[in-house]
């Protein structure tokens, strides 16, 4: 297929906080029964219509880069993830909803992506040290998903809530929360699938978008 066929996704977040099972349970629509660590990267695919049931539907490949999570030297971590980093059209930041320190350390991963970390990798960069006004500009799409959603107490689970809401809002990113063993979260018709597939089309625009423009100036597709 063309280049233009496929559009690349990274998969970023902590080590243990479910973004093998989450990426296999959106490529796949099943849930991953042994995951293991991911070293390096792990890519898998999902089919998605664009823009589906218009005239201007096509068919895309999503490929979702599941990015290991561990924790080195700040040189040679970041230096070994940077490889990963190019040519990125949309990025799913992934935490554990029973974890709050998985949350805070999305602003540094979000930052390392997309050139703005100002700090070592490894450091927790907390919304105190945020401007959000950094990501209203970006043109790379982002989605927020909290995973472990059923290990939240009842009595517990308003606070989580309200937390994440907040980190929607510093990303200027939908949120979805969900529990990866249980496929009925991404059920066709939920506000979930919804969400997903928006994101997606968001994702896909900006591809075009870009195609199209280098078209107009020299000819060529690529």
């Amino acid at each position: 297929m063309a280049s233009l066929d496929r559009v690349k996704v990274l998969v970023l977040g902590d080590s243990g906080v479910g973004k093998s099972s989450l990426v296999h349970l959106i490529c796949q629509n099943q849930v991953l029964g042994n995951p293991s660590w991911t070293v390096g990267c792990s890519v898998d695919v999902r089919v998605q219509d664009y823009k589906e049931g218009t005239p201007e539907e096509k068919t895309f490949y999503i490929e979702l880069w599941d990015v290991g999570g561990s924790v080195g030297s700040a040189s040679s971590i970041k230096s070994t993830r940077a490889v990963f980093y190019n040519s990125v059209n949309g990025i799913i930041l992934v935490h554990d909803l029973t974890n709050k320190k998985s949350s805070q350390n999305l602003y540094r991963w979000s930052m390392e992506a997309l050139n703005k970390d100002s700090s070592p990798t490894g450091v927790i960069v907390s919304n105190g040290d945020y401007d959000r006004e950094q990501f209203v500009e970006s043109t790379v799409p982002l989605l927020l998903i909290g995973t472990k959603f059923d290990q939240i107490p009842e009595n517990k689970r308003s606070d989580v809530l309200t937390r994440t809401a907040f980190l929607s809002e510093d990303f200027n990113a939908e949120e979805i929360n969900l529990d990866c063993t249980n496929p009925r979260y991404f059920a066709a018709g939920t506000s979930n699938a919804v969400k997903l597939s928006r994101f997606f089309d968001k994702t896909l625009s900006g591809k075009i978008g870009h195609s199209s423009t280098i078209f107009h100036r020299t000819g060529k597709r690529y």
